[in-house]
């Protein structure tokens, strides 16, 4: 009768702790997204609009490549995690841009892709087209968020536009509307980062419009 209790005790004490339950990721991935965004959207403004001379363009792609494009990247892996499709889908595109981009000017600048002088322009032009489609197909796929982040979306497809014409037309008015155009879009990302981060430090959200399609 006296080693009972203590059989009990080495049995109880050899019977391992369950562990500890690892909670879900959590977080909003736009606080990084979009910050990100509105830089590399800020650099690309600056080279449209004359701030570098057109040869010095390439000045915005370590922005462009290091910040929006591999922050975009992480932005997209993080909403992938946290299954919000809709958000990966948008910053998986624009990342897909960015670093898109960055390829087209590296590689012109340095003759990587073999691109004879006669077609740059429109190799140039297919860039722009392609994005623009897939960024006007984005557009109505947002129709059913807040009208903020359809807006965005629809100045970068407008962006787009201007700098086909631009580039087709070897047009500076073009090019330079379209860099304005992207200050706007910029200017809204970072309405929109500025309201991500109200939430994420215990403010209020900012208003963003209705949805155009319920």
């Amino acid at each position: 009768m006296a080693t009972t209790p203590d059989i009990e005790i080495r049995t109880a004490a050899a019977v391992p702790e369950p562990a500890p339950v690892v909670g879900a990721a959590a977080g909003d991935p736009a606080i990084l997204g979009l910050p990100v965004f509105a830089a590399g959207s800020v650099a690309l403004g600056l080279a449209l609009t004359g701030y570098v001379s057109p040869a010095g363009v390439g000045s915005a792609l370590p922005i462009i490549f290091m910040g929006t494009g591999l922050g975009l990247l992480i932005a997209t892996v993080w909403s992938a995690a946290l299954g919000q499709t809709m958000v990966a889908c948008i910053f998986g595109l624009f990342a897909g841009f960015w670093l898109s981009y960055t390829a087209l000017v590296l590689g012109l600048n340095h003759a990587w892709f073999a691109i004879p002088s006669p077609d740059v322009k429109h190799s140039v032009a297919l860039f722009l087209i392609t994005w623009a489609v897939v960024m006007g197909s984005l557009a109505l796929a947002t129709l059913r968020l807040p009208v903020a982040y359809t807006a965005v979306v629809v100045l970068v497809v407008a962006a787009l536009v201007l700098l086909i014409f631009g580039t087709i037309n070897a047009d500076q008015t073009a090019t330079k509307a379209a860099g304005w155009v992207t200050f706007a879009f910029a200017a809204l990302g970072i309405y929109l980062f500025l309201g991500t981060a109200s939430l994420a430090t215990g403010g209020k959200a900012y208003p963003l419009g209705p949805s155009i399609l319920k």
